[in-house]
């Protein structure tokens, strides 16, 4: 049974969807606790009513990057994780924190990384005239959006798309990718080679 400890600054809607097709589907894991840096996160609600911990760790009171990575992760270790799970967390992390968690901290971006990291990626991909726009669950390392990525989610642009509905229509994808990854994760089924990462068959199971 593998502990999931995510991080949120909002509504958490891509947690919500981790949360909902863990119980649905019935993964050999928990959600230890979710994670705001915003004590006013949406987010902590739905978790609150889902009878999950919650905890915040507010970036305000802290006086500079490092110290506020140094609580975060003071206090996610309290859950014990062996995976954690970027959600909508709009911090950029220190190297020192990153490198705590490496191999074991997946976030979700709104591109076809690597095109257009860091944020307004969507309407970066219409200004840049793509034909496809996404999302990709990349592993966490200090550089920013630039981790090995997990799996990616495609869709096109279409003429007359705005920022807006763009981003509806990739949020309806990460909603699906999101779970698939980390689902795949709690199953042991991911491996990093040489920056790249190889997802692994299902295991058999065998019966007598």
């Amino acid at each position: 049974m593998k502990n999931i400890v995510i991080l949120i600054s909002g509504r958490g809607s891509n947690m919500e969807a981790v949360v909902r097709a863990l119980e649905a589907e019935g993964w050999p894991a928990r959600i230890a606790a979710v994670i705001s840096n915003k004590p006013e996160a949406k987010g902590l609600d739905f978790a609150r009513a889902r009878g999950i911990p919650t905890a915040v760790v507010a970036n305000k009171e802290y006086g500079s990057r490092a110290e506020f990575d140094a609580a975060l992760q003071e206090t996610i270790d309290r859950f014990a994780p062996d995976l954690v799970v970027l959600a909508g967390f709009m911090r950029i992390l220190t190297a020192p924190f990153v490198e705590h968690y490496a191999g074991r901290m997946l976030n979700i971006h709104p591109s076809l990384l690597p095109l257009f990291p860091g944020l307004a990626t969507h309407q970066q991909a219409i200004d840049a005239g793509e034909k496809e726009h996404g999302a990709t669950v990349h592993f966490v390392t200090a550089e920013l959006d630039h981790g090995p990525v997990v799996a990616q989610a495609r869709v096109p642009v279409l003429p007359g798309d705005t920022e807006e509905t763009l981003s509806a229509r990739v949020l309806v994808e990460e909603h699906k990718l999101y779970p698939y990854a980390v689902r795949l994760f709690v199953e042991d089924r991911l491996s990093i080679e040489n920056g790249e990462v190889r997802i692994l068959a299902p295991a058999e199971t065998t019966s007598i």
